[in-house]
């Protein structure tokens, strides 16, 4: 219905409305059971129709509404997933992966609860015309001033209070969205956070956005305090209303006879209009807002769903017959029509089928442009492009999704064994899967966060080899492994497996180019030269002398047969999907058994003060004590001659959509004035109490909420990595969002509601007891049976909220990941596919909420029949008893029963709502107690000097790292030094340790021996002074969603004209407009090797003595390579510099290489002495590289060599 109101108003030039499609889909069932809600309600209970057969009618129609509300949800949630998959890049700039989290955490959970009482908006003026006619034939005209001063005080007020919260509640989305917009950039980036010691300033950014929110919340919550407290009031209010009528000497002779007519009368006005109708309009009101953010979502610009283009002046051809290969003519393309400059400029390029095209360029060069346009990603703006046949693509930064590795490289592909045991071995993933605790059934974290970066690039690259198309874009798949393992990923999959399909291959790996038949150099979004390998030698371009340095030998029969050895062992796979053992360490926990009272200690004690609670608890005692006191005046008003037999005074709900009988008391002897007098003090400080408790009470929630939200994201930046390896961001941003929200929102009113119907019990007990105490007997009996039912309910919904929560996490994480994913899933038309599997995750979330539904309606249906059986046990026991008891005595003792009853029905159905609601508290609590790292703060007595280090030495003292407790060491007796200003290279085979390294040296995870830079031990040195003193530019760069200032110096020490020149020394200083310049979130707006560069210029800002690079330069052009190197040598040249790379070229000139495999140090010593010895690790792994190369690296390291060592202090 949604995409025909797409096409129908496209037709009509008009917005589509999703109200519009909504109620298409919905409208006709939910009309029906208002139309039994309306009998309900205005019909059967006017004629006095049996108990039990009404609470049989009220449960039918009450199940069913929140199931029409889960419908609406589960169906928006759906297309909003959908159109995530259709989403353009244009449109992925401006949709952050937290606004959409928000949208299905919070917006859509709106249509749970406004379909429960949407239909109160027409049923109570009908309603409300039927009662007025009753009350008149009883009383006349005096009807319509009762019922218009009920009017007044109700409706009015309440619809503007539901407007103001509709305007408050888009604020409070929006602010969420940046919250958690925010959040989800942090949970991606933490590594670096913690690396940088950025923790204090995210801190703040996140405490300033929860800032923004909660004062947007407050303000909510007062407005919904108001509208309870006229919930409560409006009773007493219109009761007071009656008693003045009745006191008129136009009703005198009459007043025995109407009141109990009025008092019913006004009692049922009262819950239309002060408790359904407000409830209605402000769901209504919160609906509308929801509805609005969703459409507004869901028209955000997309991708052509035949073609994948955006701009009809882009001719796509897909030619079958695979004739065409790829053919782009005078191709132009931009991200948004508003950018004045295109991305790509006047393209023209064709390769043939069955043939290699290798793309090469500088950094920002435009080849991830042109291979999204191949995709259909960019549209073009001039030109056209023919693409013959289907593409399969591999992306340079790999995307893992949670899951099993065979499930990764498969990606809905049927598992063909005998492809599927090619494709591992040609992408060199045999030996990594026989390593793996579970073979390819090993569970991936998400984004790969238990793999290598070498591993992850190659599963990667074996997803896009095993589907079956014609064409293959691949991404620079070579960067991110070793030299010998990306030499047999060219020659084995590239070139051999993948012969006589299209490929194009972006690289930077200038030695593979020899076996391209074409190649393309782009620059500035230009193609500045193409051709074949001589062709391009013997031109005068500046990259022919890159071309022919790149240059490699063929590797001899010995050196293949070695490799072909290493990689050759048998892989245990198995042949069935469903054989095998799925490890998944990151399974979610769950608390069991019952609420701990602590839970609501902490909650409440989160709020404020001892003091301040004490202070609390008085104020709701005195506002009940005022409301007792008006039925007490109402009491002593009563003429004894005309009343003496009974009085009625009042009515109370027995439920929320029910109510019951009357008081009646024994007449006083307060003169009728003074009661009246008395009367009206009460009525007005009882407005004035509960009006001031309300804002009280949420004025505490309000403060709990902020600090419980403060204190898990404290717990959350301090928890070790371990606690994110396992933790998918999901299920993180699960509490952050969904549960945060019903902290926010929904808990603070159930706990108020509950709070006053239990105080309202307490004050009829009192009443009770005073007046017969007898009556304390049968109420006990009840109250037993009452809290019987609802702990066998509690124990059981409990357990259901608790599983309910945790199945909507995967429904998150799955979002996330597919966001992260998408230029993937389109590319590889798996949109079916993960679609089918966003479906099958909100199936098994819609089971645990059917079931909470479920139970609350049988837990409902159980407490009417109770209450239908007391009751009557009660009134016939007067019958049976057959005493002589005072008629206003048996009529108290059922009136106070049926009062009692219905409330404790109601508290009984809050009391476990309570507990549901609570179950937030209880997940956002467990947050807290996650592991942290160790001590944040340096001890006075083992601080080191404030310039520490000076020197830059490092030594590992017999130094073991694991990741928990229970794992085997990843690191294993690492000994050795590294003097001061000395240049180290670290290699070793893709997951020998060497990322681990760095993770022991910024203590990210368990060290067992000692770290210590210049002969301080780092485990004595709190973690923020340890970072904050040590540089890296990590494997993969990460940018946050701020200003390009922020992103170099989010501390602000430093003055902008250093943030100037470390732009300039890194050539970005005409990239940017400013400091000024805002990044978008990932740094989408720079290209993989930009973000390299600003890391860079961070560590230039630092200026720290100790320089990290993990595989800094994997992913940029030779040129930008060489430019970073030669930047870090000329910046770093007095500090100690580690460089974990894969290009041997890269550290062949260090003063030092450690070579690392299996977790243990082999080799350590200068790159010539290495050389050396034919039998060593190094010397191996540079004749891999094939004999040119091998000769180069040899006289490099020789020349170093030679080379005199200054040791710098």
């Amino acid at each position: 219905n949604w995409h025909l109101e797409i096409k129908n108003s496209k037709e009509k030039r008009k917005k589509p409305r999703l109200f519009k499609a909504i109620l298409k889909t919905f409208g006709r069932s939910y009309v029906f059971v208002g139309f039994l809600q309306f009998l309900y309600c205005v019909i059967f209970r006017r004629f006095n129709i049996g108990d039990t057969l009404l609470y049989i009618i009220k449960s039918s129609f009450i199940s069913y509404l929140p199931k029409i509300g889960m419908r609406i949800r589960i169906a928006c949630c759906s297309i909003i997933y959908r159109k995530i998959l259709r989403l353009s890049k244009a449109a992925q700039g401006k949709t952050a992966a937290g606004q959409v989290v928000n949208l299905l955490s919070n917006d859509v959970n709106r249509f749970d609860f406004v379909t429960i009482w949407l239909h109160f908006v027409w049923i109570m003026p009908i309603q409300t015309v039927v009662i007025t006619y009753f009350i008149w034939e009883a009383v006349g005209w005096s009807a319509l001033i009762g019922v218009l001063a009920i009017f007044l005080q109700t409706v009015p007020v309440q619809s503007y209070l539901s407007k103001l919260t509709s305007k408050l509640r888009l604020k409070i989305a929006t602010r969420t969205d940046e919250r958690v917009r925010l959040m989800s950039e942090i949970i991606s980036g933490i590594q670096v956070i913690k690396m940088y010691a950025w923790e204090k300033p995210f801190e703040k950014m996140v405490q300033a956005a929860r800032r923004h929110e909660i004062k947007v919340v407050t303000s909510a919550s007062y407005l919904r305090g108001l509208f309870l407290a006229t919930m409560v009031f409006s009773e007493r209010t219109s009761l007071f209303i009656t008693s003045s009528i009745l006191h008129t000497p136009f009703l005198r002779e009459n007043r025995s006879t109407t009141v109990f007519a009025m008092a019913q009368f006004y009692n049922i006005l009262q819950l239309s209009m002060a408790i359904f109708y407000p409830q209605a309009i402000q769901l209504a009101a919160e609906s509308k807002v929801s509805i609005k953010r969703l459409q507004n979502f869901l028209l955000l610009e997309e991708v052509d769903g035949d073609n994948r283009q955006l701009n009809k002046k882009s001719a796509i051809i897909n030619n079958e017959d695979q004739k065409l290969g790829i053919n782009i003519s005078n191709g132009s393309a931009k991200w948004t029509s508003n950018s004045i400059a295109d991305t790509l400029s006047n393209i023209n390029l064709h390769v043939k089928p069955g043939k290699l095209c290798a793309v090469i360029g500088p950094v920002g060069s435009g080849k991830f442009d042109r291979s999204l346009t191949i995709l259909g990603e960019l549209p073009l703006t001039n030109g056209s492009l023919a693409v013959g046949g289907d593409i399969s693509y591999s992306s340079q930064e790999p995307w893992l999704f949670v899951g099993t590795v065979r499930q990764n490289i498969l990606f809905g592909q049927p598992y063909n064994p005998e492809r599927y045991k090619q494709v591992v071995k040609v992408c060199a993933l045999k030996r990594d899967l026989e390593l793996f605790p579970h073979g390819d059934k090993t569970i991936v974290g998400e984004r790969g966060v238990s793999l290598s970066g070498g591993q992850r690039a190659r599963i990667n690259l074996a997803r896009a080899v095993y589907r079956s198309t014609d064409i293959y874009l691949l991404d620079d798949p070579l960067s991110a492994v070793d030299t010998h393992v990306g030499k047999h990923l060219f020659d084995d999959c590239v070139s051999s497996f993948l012969a006589n399909k299209t490929r194009i291959l972006v690289t930077h790996q200038l030695q593979y180019l020899r076996d391209a038949d074409h190649i393309v150099i782009l620059n500035n979004g230009k193609i500045e030269n193409q051709g074949t390998y001589k062709e391009l030698t013997a031109s005068n371009t500046d990259f022919a002398s890159l071309l022919g340095g790149g240059e490699e030998d063929n590797e001899n029969e010995e050196s293949k047969k070695r490799l072909s050895n290493q990689l050759s062992p048998q892989v245990t796979t198995e042949e069935d999907d469903e054989e095998g053992a799925e490890a998944d360490e990151n399974a979610e926990l769950i608390s069991k058994g019952k609420m701990k009272a602590s839970v609501y200690f902490k909650y409440f004690r989160s709020g404020s003060s001892p003091f301040v609670l004490i202070l609390l608890f008085l104020v709701l005692i005195i506002g009940q004590m005022a409301s007792s006191g008006q039925i007490i005046g109402l009491h002593s008003g009563q003429i004894r001659k005309n009343l003496e037999d009974i009085t009625v005074i009042s009515l109370t709900m027995n439920d929320t959509l029910g109510l019951n009988a009357t008081q009646i008391v024994q007449p006083e002897i307060l003169d009728t004035d003074v009661a009246i007098y008395i009367y009206t003090g009460f009525i007005l400080g009882s407005v004035f109490i509960t009006s001031i408790r309300s804002v009280f009470f949420f004025k505490v929630c309000m403060t709990a909420s902020k600090i419980l939200h403060d204190t898990m994201f404290g717990c959350i930046l301090a928890a070790t990595m371990r606690f994110f390896d396992t933790n998918p961001s999901g299920r993180v941003l699960n509490r952050f969002s969904k549960d945060m929200g019903a902290v926010d929102e929904q808990l603070p009113k159930a706990l108020l509601e509950c709070i006053q119907v239990l105080l309202v019990m307490c004050g009829i007990l009192t009443m009770v007891t005073i007046v017969n105490y007898w009556l304390l007997i049968p109420m006990v009996v009840m109250g037993f049976l009452f809290y019987k039912v609802r702990g066998i309910y509690v124990a059981t919904a409990q357990d259901i909220k608790r599983i309910e929560g945790i199945t909507r996490s995967p429904v998150f994480s799955h979002l996330s990941a597919s966001m992260n994913g998408l230029t993937t899933i389109r590319a590889s038309q798996a949109q079916e596919m993960v679609s089918k599997e966003f479906d099958s995750h909100q199936d098994l979330h819609t089971c645990a909420w059917f079931l909470t539904l479920e139970t609350s309606t049988a837990f409902g249906l159980w407490l009417d029949c109770i209450s239908v059986a007391f009751t009557s046990v009660v009134t016939f026991s007067f019958l049976i008893l057959d005493t002589d008891e005072f008629g206003g005595n048996v009529g108290l003792a059922i009136s106070q029963s049926l009062i009692l009853n219905g409330m404790l029905q109601h508290g009984m159905r809050l009391t476990a709502e309570v507990v549901n609601q609570m179950t937030s508290v209880e997940r956002v609590l467990e947050y807290t107690k996650v592991e942290k790292e160790s001590d944040l703060e340096t001890q006075p007595i083992q601080k080191p000097p404030s310039d520490w280090p000076t020197m830059g030495m490092i030594e590992f003292d017999h130094m073991n790292l694991k990741y928990s407790q229970s794992d085997p060491p990843v690191l294993k007796d690492l000994n050795f030094k590294i003097k001061p200003a000395q240049k180290v290279g670290i290699v070793g085979r893709t997951g020998a340790g060497k990322s681990s390294l760095i993770s022991a040296l910024f203590r990210l995870a368990r060290l067992e021996g000692k770290i210590k830079i210049d002969a301080v031990d780092t485990g004595t040195v709190g973690l923020p002074h340890l970072r904050s003193h040590i540089s890296i530019i990590p494997q993969e760069p990460v940018l946050f969603s701020a200003t390009l200032r922020d992103n170099l110096d989010p501390f602000h020490d430093f003055p902008d004209d250093k943030l100037w020149s470390a732009l300039e020394d890194v050539e970005l200083k005409e990239a940017v407009s400013g400091l000024d310049y805002y990044v978008n979130e990932g740094g989408t707006n720079f290209s993989a090797g930009q973000r390299q560069l600003v890391c860079l210029a961070r560590a230039i800002v630092r200026n720290n003595k100790i320089l990290v690079l993990d595989e800094a330069t994997a992913n940029v052009d030779p040129q930008t390579d060489a430019f970073i190197q030669g930047t870090i040598r000329k910046k770093f040249d007095q500090c100690t510099v580690l460089t974990i790379a894969h290009r041997l070229n890269t550290i062949m000139d260090s003063d030092m290489v450690l070579v690392m495999d299996a977790g243990r140090m082999v080799e350590f010593d200068h790159p010539h002495i290495l050389l050396q010895n034919t039998e060593s690790y190094f010397y191996k792994m540079v004749q891999q590289t094939g004999r040119n190369m091998a000769e180069q690296l040899h006289k490099i390291a020789e020349e170093m060599y030679a080379l005199p060592f200054v040791l710098v202090f």
